[in-house]
């Protein structure tokens, strides 16, 4: 059982209400606790008080309380401070964390949670070696500030300054390559090269030679020696987006990659180091994957070290409003015509369903800032975009013929890449999207059994096991065979 000491902690906040609520809250759970409403009162309290824990909010009447860190740490090095902040972004979380703050909470906050914050770090020490960064920007690299999205940014501050592995798990749309770069962006291998691989866009034959190059000669059509995506990524970070999809023996040599820190190109005895930071993504079911036989066991606990889960834009609320603004921002800075968001059509677009995520929101701001005449976008102009969204947000009823749902399938995901058009391989993308399925119920109709499901299927047996290779699917287990 463990003991949670006392302690004596000081709260700044200006807001006032803040203040006693959080002291009483405090108090309550036996901590000595003082107050102060701005960073001179914060100062003067150090001398007489010399706190355990100091829980700081950001904005304060006489200045930045993540600005006031670097001269608390110059007195006090190993004082725990737990930030508390409105301004709820990606950045403040990134900047807590490299200013060596114990726990970042935005608010509102859970009295709760911050007992509990408070709790751990009496018992805890900060290391003594602070991270240092530049100042971001303010074009962020994620918008948001839901709850959903506040974890997210607490998890990416952890792992910004140190080499983890990350799995960013979310469904498609979501921002997983946004979580990816800024990772790499906001870290220690920011000035070197992030190199993106769609893993479902590279012909099966070709995956090896795509991530690890190959030599000259090493296959037929092999005429010249290719730089592998493993080598060009060196010293930076290599992102293995929709993981998912990549073949059993590809995940086998990958494995040994991340084991060894060593890769070999197609037809090379030469190995070499690999100087890179590996950030993968799924929108798929890993966990059911190895179960059916399709992704490694072994490789999926290697590349999921730190998850990170994205929220599906239907469960970020407010944040819908806020990124439907930033979005027409951005379109306005790209040459579009600026337009604004009135209250209503915010309140639409926030009881839209968003099958696309944001990906889906960032395509229809874009169409309206495009094709809409008046500078002010309103909820008729949305309603209509949303109508004619090509299927979009339109839920099929249980009736719907299998062709229907293809077809609803392909229309949404091509309004998803709005003006543009999806990566090649189209066809044997969504022709093994409706095969895995088939083939992985069948074999569980019949309990595994090869011979039993060829039948079934109306293919022979040699035909059915050659396609099980190609699409990572794998016989289920039999029962009672």
């Amino acid at each position: 059982m463990t003991v949670v000491r006392s302690g004596r902690i000081l709260v700044t906040d200006d807001d006032a209400a803040i203040r006693t609520v959080v002291r009483e809250a405090l108090r309550r759970a036996g901590h000595v606790v003082e107050v102060a409403g701005n960073l001179a009162e914060q100062r003067r309290a150090f001398v007489h008080f010399r706190p355990d824990v100091l829980v700081t909010d950001v904005v304060l009447p006489d200045g930045n309380g993540l600005d006031a860190i670097a001269d608390i740490r110059a007195d006090y090095p190993d004082l725990p401070i737990i930030v508390l902040s409105a301004q709820n972004t990606f950045t403040t979380a990134l900047r807590a964390n490299e200013e060596g703050a114990f726990e970042y909470l935005p608010k509102p906050f859970d009295l709760g949670e911050l007992g509990r914050a408070v709790a751990d770090a009496l018992q805890a020490t900060l290391p003594s070696d602070e991270q240092s960064a530049e100042e971001p920007g303010e074009d962020l690299p994620l918008i948001g500030r839901s709850p959903a999205m506040q974890e997210v940014y607490r998890t990416i501050a952890r792992v910004v300054p140190n080499d983890l592995t990350v799995l960013i798990l979310g469904e498609s749309g979501t921002g997983k390559e946004l979580v990816a770069r800024a990772v790499h962006d906001f870290g220690a291998r920011k000035g070197a090269p992030f190199v993106p691989v769609n893993m479902a866009a590279i012909p099966r034959e070709l995956v090896e030679s795509e991530l690890f190059g190959h030599e000259r000669g090493a296959f037929t059509g092999a005429a010249q020696r290719n730089i592998g995506r493993f080598e060009q990524a060196q010293r930076g970070t290599l992102f293995l987006d929709e993981i998912g999809d990549m073949p059993i023996e590809a995940q086998t040599r990958l494995l040994r990659v991340l084991q060894s820190g060593e890769f070999t190109p197609v037809g090379s005895a030469r190995a070499i180091r690999a100087d890179v930071r590996v950030i993968s993504a799924t929108h798929q079911d890993l966990p059911r994957l190895i179960g059916d036989g399709g992704f490694r066991e072994d490789l999926y606990y290697r590349l999921n070290v730190v998850p990170v889960r994205l929220p599906p834009l239907r469960e970020r609320g407010g944040d819908v409003a806020l990124l439907a603004r930033h979005f027409l921002d951005r379109a306005a800075a790209s040459g579009l015509p600026r337009k604004s968001l009135d209250e209503a059509a915010a309140l639409r677009l926030e009881r839209h369903g968003w099958p696309g995520n944001v990906r889906e929101l960032e395509n229809l701001m874009r169409r309206l800032a495009a094709l809409t005449r008046d500078p002010v976008i309103g909820a008729a102009l949305v309603e209509q975009q949303l109508a004619q969204g090509q299927g979009v947000g339109v839920q099929l009823p249980e009736s719907s013929s299998l062709s229907e749902a293809v077809e609803h399938h392909v229309a949404r995901h091509l309004a998803s890449y709005g003006a543009g058009l999806p990566p090649d391989g189209l066809y044997d993308r969504i022709l093994a999207e409706v095969e895995r399925p088939l083939f992985r119920l069948a074999l569980s109709a019949v309990r595994g059994n090869q011979l039993k499901a060829a039948k079934l299927l109306g293919l022979n047996r040699n035909t059915l096991r050659k396609k099980l290779t190609e699409l990572g699917v794998g016989p289920a287990v039999r029962k009672g065979d």
